[in-house]
C-alpha cells in the first residue's frame, strides 16, 4: 500500500493525524453522511483551514482516509504471513485467517461506506480503491495457485480470482459472525476449508500437504481425504 505522506514537520504531522482519526471516528460513529470538512474540524479540534491546510478538499480527505486506516490497523502486517507462505496452499490458509483477522474489524468502517456510496461520490470513489484492492490480492492468491501448478482445473486464474473476491463479501461475514454467532476462530478455520476444497488440487509431486496452521484438512475433493 502506498503509504501516507507525512508533513515534516511533527506539530504538523499530530494535527493531520488527528483530522484523520476524528474522520474515521466521525464516519463510523455517525455516518459517512455527516462527514463535511466542518464537522471533521469540529471533531479534531482543529480549525477548517486547519482541516484545509492538510486536504484540499473533501475528496482528498477521504483518499487519504483508506490509506490512513490500512496503516493504523496493520493492512501490511496482517498480510505478511501470506505473501511469505512456503506454497501457495500455505498462502490460501492464511489468507482466511487474514480475513478473519483483519476484515473482522472493518466491518463498522465498511457498513458506513456501504450505505452511501450510491449516493456520494467520495464514499463511492473510496469502495472502489478498497474494492480494487481486495481484487489484486485475490488475483495474486490465483496467480500462484496457477504457477505452482496447484488450482482447481474447473477454476482460471480470472475466475479463482473473482469468486475469492466475492467471498471478501461483509454480507457473508457478518452473517456468519453476528447472525450465526461463529468466532473469528472458527470462521478462519471453515472459510480455510472451504477455499483449500474449492481452489486447490493435490500436491501433484504425490506427496501430502502439511497440515494447515488451524487444523487436519487437506485441498482437493473431500477436505478429510
Amino acid at each position: 500500500m502506498k503509504p501516507i505522506a507525512q508533513p515534516a514537520n511533527a506539530r504538523s504531522r499530530r494535527t493531520k493525524a488527528a483530522i484523520l482519526a476524528a474522520t474515521r471516528a466521525l464516519m463510523e460513529e455517525e455516518g459517512f453522511e455527516t462527514l463535511t470538512m466542518a464537522a471533521v474540524a469540529d471533531r479534531a479540534d482543529v480549525s477548517r483551514r486547519g482541516v484545509y491546510l492538510h486536504f484540499g478538499s473533501r475528496t482528498e480527505l477521504i483518499t487519504a482516509l483508506f490509506h490512513y486506516v490500512n496503516e493504523t490497523e496493520d493492512l501490511d502486517g496482517s498480510l505478511r504471513p501470506v505473501w511469505a507462505a512456503p506454497d501457495a496452499v500455505a498462502a490460501l490458509d492464511e489468507w482466511a485467517r487474514h480475513l478473519a483477522r483483519y476484515h473482522t474489524r472493518m466491518i463498522p468502517f465498511a457498513r458506513a461506506i456501504e450505505r452511501v456510496r450510491h449516493a456520494d461520490a467520495d464514499a463511492a470513489r473510496h469502495w472502489d480503491l478498497v474494492l480494487r484492492h481486495w481484487h489484486t490480492c485475490c488475483r495474486r492468491l490465483a496467480d500462484r495457485l496457477a504457477a505452482e501448478g496447484r488450482l482447481n482445473p474447473a477454476w482460471t486464474a480470472d475466475s479463482a480470482a473473482d469468486m475469492l473476491w466475492a467471498l471478501m463479501s461483509f454480507d457473508v461475514l457478518e452473517g456468519l459472525l453476528d447472525g450465526r454467532g461463529w468466532s473469528r476462530e472458527e470462521y478462519a478455520d471453515r472459510l480455510g476449508t472451504l477455499l483449500l476444497s474449492t481452489f486447490a488440487t493435490a500436491d501433484p509431486s504425490g506427496t501430502a500437504d502439511p497440515p494447515p496452521a488451524g487444523g487436519s484438512r487437506s485441498p482437493g475433493g473431500d477436505p478429510r481425504s
